[in-house]
């Protein structure tokens, strides 16, 4: 099998750690190692006195985690809703009962920001939640921009770094981020299974809600200090994410896996206009590539690739386009390989 959604190939040595005996959770070992964890995911976010919750559970139960303890002490938030990911930021303010601005953006189109801060100005939010890149159209947005917009306007900045992490270079020192929020199945390039929230030094003393018990900010903390969860925690996956963690700090940090998703985004968008296929995004992230194909049937070449050669990508949401993750092992013959096969179905 071949994988170019999200988290790609894994490393098989991270992936034999899975078949391995394993810690009690419970133990200082146990403690130590995601203690470690935490100054290395700290490091590579560039988030200096900072803090971390590790949840076993998805992205989105993070995201739900900061809405219900963070956005909810504000009066009224403003979302950037780029698309299925960035919509999933406002049906959350609206669960919970958060007054909130829907600040839409077209498909793959970046954000018009004068009228976000001409919008900003007249409705007076107190938090800004967004996607650094709206991952179901390949559109990345500008945190220098929208940081400068938040400042000016003494606006809290949330970001959904889900698939920039390792992607794309980042930093919550240099942005002013309060919290961002990642998972690993992504930059991280391990099983899905474990999501993660950054905390700036900012919130440290910061009178946090209360209303889910799973996800409390307060309990999760209190219990890290010891290096713990408060609930049994994905074991495995915690000592994936270490070793991972481990491997990244030892190659150097964010910038090498950063220039290698860079150069396979790059090598895989020279063949994309060598077939003719648009990458509809304005400013395309190096996560993925979104390209339009002329199959508008079906998604043949999405079930093409994997009945005949156990191969996957992203379908998108409009007919013909699809999605290339550069995240996990690929080789510049894989993604050439690739290309070619998707171009035997759109022309089959």
């Amino acid at each position: 099998m071949k994988s170019y959604v999200f988290p790609g190939d894994i490393d098989p040595e991270l992936m034999a750690i899975g078949a391995k005996p394993f810690l009690y959770m419970r133990t200082d070992a146990f403690s130590e190692i995601n203690k470690e964890s935490e100054k290395i995911l700290l490091d590579l976010i560039h988030c200096p006195g900072g803090r971390t919750i590790i949840y076993t559970g998805s992205g989105t139960g993070a995201m739900s985690a900061v809405v219900e303890n963070y956005v909810s002490t504000k009066s009224k938030a403003i979302v950037i809703d780029g698309g299925s990911f960035g919509h999933r930021w406002f049906s959350l303010c609206e669960y919970y009962g958060v007054p909130v601005i829907d600040f839409k953006v077209p498909f793959a189109k970046d954000i018009d920001y004068g009228l976000l801060e001409e919008t900003i100005a007249a409705e007076k939010p107190e938090v800004l939640l967004c996607q650094h890149h709206e991952t179901s159209t390949g559109q990345l947005f500008s945190l220098d921009k929208l940081s400068a917009i938040c400042r000016r306007n003494k606006v809290s900045l949330v970001v959904d770094v889900i698939s920039t992490f390792l992607a794309e270079p980042l930093s919550m020192e240099k942005y002013d981020i309060d919290i961002c929020v990642t998972s690993t199945q992504k930059g991280l390039n391990i099983p899905p299974g474990l999501s993660v929230l950054f905390f700036s030094s900012k919130l440290d003393g910061y009178k946090f809600n209360h209303r889910g018990y799973y996800w409390d900010f307060d309990y999760n903390f209190s219990n890290f200090k010891r290096g713990q969860t408060p609930f049994s925690p994905a074991t495995i996956l915690f000592l994936q994410l270490n070793a991972r963690l481990r491997q990244l700090r030892e190659e150097g940090g964010e910038a090498k896996n950063i220039a290698d998703v860079r150069h396979r985004a790059e090598f895989f968008r020279e063949l994309c206009r060598k077939y003719g296929w648009d990458i509809p995004a304005e400013v395309p992230s190096f996560a993925i590539t979104g390209f339009q194909t002329k199959d508008t049937a079906e998604r043949k070449i999405f079930k093409g690739l994997m009945e005949k050669y156990d191969t996957y990508i992203m379908p998108g949401s409009l007919p013909g386009f699809y999605r290339v993750s550069h995240m996990g092992l690929q080789s510049d013959e894989d993604l050439r390989l690739l290309a070619e096969r998707i171009h035997e179905f759109e022309t089959a």
